[in-house]
C-alpha cells in the first residue's frame, strides 16, 4: 500500500493551492483527479474563462454608451473569435495544471478517489494511505426538478459555444444567469433575445434589493428580459428548437435554454459515509480551519458547506494546509478563516459588488445602522462614459465600522476591493476617507470619497 502525508482530492485552484502549500514544506503529497482535463472550473469555465467574454462585453457596452458622445461608429462583436481567444488560454491548463504539479514534487493520479474507510482511499484500483486528507472536488450544476432538464446547456458548454444561439432563456436569475445574459445582451446580434426565469419574487436574493431593482433596469434596457415568480414545468425539443412549458400553461420557444440555477458539491461517489464524513446538500461540513467531522479530512471549496468563490476556495485551501503542517510539525501556527470581509462580484455591465451584510440582513437582525446611499449618479466619472444607473450603499455601525457596502459601476471591483480592504483591516470610515483623500483623481476610487463624506465629522 502506497503511503503518503496528505492525498489532496481534486485538482482545481482549491486542490491545487493546498498541494502546492503543503509540497513545499517537504512533506508527500499526492493529488487525485479522475477529470481528463484537470485544472478545475474556475480556470478551464468560470472565472477565468469567462472573462474573455466580459472584456468584450465591456468595451460593446461602453461604446454604446458613449454613441454621440465621441464614439461615432460602435464596434462589432465576433463570439467567434473570443471564443478562440478563450482556448488559447483554456487548451493549456490542464497540460500546465500536471506540469507545475510535477515540478513541485506531487504525485498526480488521473483517476477517481472513493473512501473504504475513515483511514484509506482507493485511487483507481490501488489502496493508498495518507496521515491527512484535502477534499477538493468541486461542484456540479444542481439537479433541477422538472422533466426535460437535460436539454440544459451547462455554463461549461455555453462558454465553449462556436456561435451564439439568437432566442436564448436562462433557468435561475442568479450569478451565472445575470453574467452570461449580459455576455450574449452584448455579443449577439440585433436579433438576439434574451429571457431570465426565476422562481422566488426577485432574482439575485442574497443581495441588496434596491441595487438589484437598479441592475435589472440597466439589463431590461440591452434588451434582457427578467421574469420573476414562474415555476418551469418541463422542457420539450422540438427538432431544433425547445419550448419551455411554465406552470402558468404559456409557453417559451427557445434555440437554447440554460441552466443558470447554482451548483451543488461534487461529492456523490466519495463514500464519505465510510469515512465519518458528515454533510448535507449545502457540502461537507467544516469547522472554522476546514476540518470535516473525521479529524484526519479537510474539505475546501466548493465541495464544502461553505461559499461557492474561487478566491475562497484558495483562501479556504491555505486554512486548511496551515492547520495540517501545524499538526505535523507543531512548529507552525494556523488561523481560523474569517468570511466576514468576503467580497463579491456580478460581472454583468455595470458591475455590482458587495462585501458586508445587506440593509435587510441588519434590520432582520435589530442591528441599528447609519447609511449613506445614492443611485443614479450624476458624478463626471459616470457623465462622461454615459453610465445612468450607477448607486451606491455604504452602512457603518454607531461607531462608523463599515458593516456592508453595495456598489453599481463599471469598476466595481476597484471599488469594493478598498472597503473590503477596510472592514479586513478594521478601518472606520472616517479613516479611510483621510486614507484615501490622495487616490488618483479623478476616478471611480476617487468617488469613494462623495461616499464616505457623510460618515466625517
Amino acid at each position: 500500500m502506497k503511503n503518503y502525508d496528505v492525498v489532496v482530492i481534486g485538482a482545481g485552484t482549491g486542490g491545487q493551492t493546498a498541494a502546492h502549500d503543503l509540497a513545499s514544506k517537504g512533506l508527500s503529497v499526492a493529488v487525485a483527479d479522475q477529470s481528463d482535463r484537470p485544472g478545475g472550473i474556475c480556470a478551464l469555465a468560470g472565472c477565468q474563462a469567462k472573462k474573455y467574454f466580459y472584456e468584450v462585453t465591456e468595451i460593446m457596452a461602453r461604446s454604446r454608451h458613449l454613441a454621440k458622445k465621441g464614439v461615432a461608429e460602435p464596434p462589432r462583436a465576433d463570439w467567434g473569435a473570443v471564443q478562440a481567444h478563450k482556448r488559447q488560454f483554456t487548451d493549456g491548463v490542464p497540460e500546465r495544471a500536471r506540469q507545475q504539479l510535477k515540478a513541485a514534487g506531487i504525485t498526480f493520479f488521473q483517476e477517481p478517489a472513493v473512501f473504504t474507510d475513515d483511514a484509506t482511499l482507493r485511487i483507481g484500483d490501488r489502496p493508498v494511505q495518507a496521515r491527512y486528507y484535502v477534499i477538493a472536488t468541486g461542484a456540479r450544476p444542481m439537479d433541477l426538478p422538472f422533466a426535460g432538464n437535460q436539454y440544459l446547456t451547462t455554463s461549461d458548454m455555453f462558454l465553449d459555444l462556436a456561435q451564439l444561439p439568437e432566442r436564448l432563456v436562462f433557468v435561475g436569475g442568479g450569478f451565472i444567469s445575470f453574467e452570461f445574459a449580459h455576455f450574449a445582451a452584448r455579443l449577439g446580434g440585433p436579433a438576439t433575445a434574451i429571457t431570465v426565469l426565476e422562481a422566488a419574487e426577485r432574482p439575485l436574493g442574497p443581495f441588496d434589493a434596491e441595487m438589484v431593482e437598479l441592475l435589472c433596469k440597466a439589463s431590461a434596457e440591452e434588451g434582457i428580459t427578467i421574469r420573476t415568480g414562474v415555476r418551469i414545468a418541463s422542457v420539450e425539443q422540438v427538432g431544433p428548437e425547445f419550448t419551455v412549458h411554465l406552470a402558468s400553461k404559456e409557453t417559451i420557444t427557445a434555440d437554447m435554454v440554460i441552466h443558470g440555477a447554482g451548483r451543488a458539491p461534487r461529492i456523490e461517489g466519495l463514500n464519505l459515509e465510510a469515512a465519518g464524513i458528515k454533510s448535507s446538500r449545502r457540502g461537507i461540513e467544516v469547522d472554522a480551519f476546514m476540518r470535516t467531522t473525521n479529524p484526519r479530512v479537510f474539505a475546501v471549496g466548493d465541495c464544502a458547506a461553505t461559499i461557492q468563490l474561487a478566491r475562497v476556495a484558495d483562501a479556504e485551501a491555505h486554512t486548511a494546509a496551515a492547520a495540517i503542517s501545524n499538526e505535523l510539525d507543531a512548529a507552525g501556527s494556523s488561523l481560523p478563516i474569517d468570511y466576514t470581509a468576503t467580497p463579491f462580484l456580478l460581472f454583468t455591465y455595470p458591475q455590482y459588488g458587495m462585501v458586508g451584510r445587506t440593509e435587510a440582513d441588519l434590520k432582520a437582525a435589530g442591528i441599528q445602522y447609519y447609511k449613506s446611499h445614492d443611485r443614479n449618479l450624476g458624478f463626471p466619472t459616470y457623465r462622461r462614459v454615459g453610465m445612468k444607473h450607477a448607486a451606491y450603499k455604504l452602512l457603518v455601525d454607531n461607531t462608523n465600522r463599515l458593516l456592508g457596502a453595495h456598489i453599481l459601476s463599471d469598476n466595481a471591483a476597484g471599488i469594493i476591493n478598498a472597503i473590503h480592504l477596510a472592514v479586513e483591516n478594521d478601518i472606520p470610515a472616517d479613516a479611510l476617507y483621510r486614507q484615501h483623500i490622495m487616490s488618483p483623481y479623478p476616478s471611480r476610487e476617487s468617488d469613494l470619497l462623495y461616499m464616505l463624506a457623510p460618515f466625517v465629522e
